[in-house]
């Protein structure tokens, strides 16, 4: 038996011991070509042993070294650990690093001189507070494998040019929502912005959303946002008010028709007995469980006789509402239960 055949044997032996069955092991092989002829003692053990060392739970061990097999092999001290050392200086906690890994096991991989310290460079240089770089890379690891010049720098640009501000803004955006920088400009995020300014909201608007909602950035127009927008508008919504319900409670796109926006036009149209033209006044009724709140507030009020607009309804604290229509003397406080709440039924 060659040299070559013991090694890919070692290997093999080591693998299996360790969980991982053929199928895995042949895919890891073919994905890394230095693993076949990795020292099991000097290279494979101690890269496995670190990682442990690290915080990563021995049963997860396998899946993250099958999805990345070139942590079985990279140099234990000239990649690995300086890696490890350097985002552990980012994290607020002992398993932050580890999580990070479990997320993205190839930011190991990659080099601090040549990808992270670059990395962190142009976060900064977009914004980014330093207590904040920590939280974006750790909670996204896979931005380390982007490239700045190819995909970041354009997104920033992007992100510039409908009136975000570099002085703040970008890093707001990111620290909310790091994993908007993984949509494609021109595939995602400038098809979103184009039906949201075709259904109505303007500039100012779309920053509010950019900065506050950046998830409704990464959402599907065809799948997720005209299906919305077209239920409000067959709700009896003329275009106007959708566009300022739309602009009162961004979240409204995003919303499920069937879970959170029927039940609740259905209950404010025909139980409490309203125009729906109210809600282009109101557009927070939507941000309200209809349960807890619009429901409960509601029978509490129908007993009292008393009218009032959405917005006094709902727009207050439970304690506030209570004393605001004088409703202690029914024993309704800021502390209502469930069972009080049937007893008004």
């Amino acid at each position: 038996m060659d040299v070559s055949s013991i090694g890919r044997q070692n290997v093999v032996e080591f693998l299996k011991e360790k969980g991982l069955d053929d199928a895995a092991i042949s895919k890891m092989i073919t994905r890394c070509k230095k693993l076949e002829m990795a020292n099991v003692e000097e290279r494979a053990k101690p890269n496995w042993n670190y990682l442990q060392k690290i915080g990563i739970p021995p049963r997860k061990l396998p899946s993250i070294v099958c999805r990345c097999p070139k942590l079985l092999v990279l140099g234990l001290y000239e990649k690995l650990q300086p890696m490890v050392e350097c985002l552990g200086t980012l994290g607020t906690k002992p398993k932050d690093v580890a999580l990070a890994v479990m997320r993205f096991p190839h930011i190991l991989s990659h080099s601090v001189e040549e990808k992270l310290c670059p990395l962190l460079a142009f976060l900064q240089t977009v914004g980014v507070a330093d207590k904040q770089l920590g939280r974006l890379i750790l909670v996204n690891p896979r931005l380390i494998s982007y490239s700045i010049e190819g995909k970041l720098q354009p997104m920033m640009e992007f992100l510039l040019s409908f009136g975000l501000s570099r002085d703040g803004d970008l890093g707001k955006l990111l620290v909310r929502s790091p994993h908007v920088v993984g949509y494609s400009v021109e595939g995602r995020l400038k098809p979103t912005l184009d039906f949201l300014r075709k259904v109505g909201l303007g500039e100012k608007d779309l920053q509010r959303i950019a900065v506050h909602f950046p998830h409704i950035l990464c959402r599907d127009v065809e799948k997720v946002l005209r299906p919305n927008v077209d239920f409000l508008r067959r709700s009896g919504l003329s275009a106007g008010q959708v566009s300022k319900i739309i602009s009162g409670f961004p979240p409204v796109l995003t919303k499920s028709i069937k879970n959170s926006l029927q039940p609740k036009i259905s209950f404010l149209v025909e139980i409490m007995g309203r125009r729906i033209e109210e809600l282009a006044e109101y557009p927070d009724f939507f941000h309200h469980g209809l349960k807890k709140i619009i429901e409960f507030r509601y029978k509490q009020l129908e007993l009292m006789n008393i009218q009032c607009s959405l917005a006094e309804m709902l727009s207050y604290s439970q304690k506030k509402f209570v004393i605001k229509f004088g409703l202690q003397d029914r024993d309704i406080n800021s502390k209502c239960t469930m069972g009080q709440a049937r007893m008004l039924n």
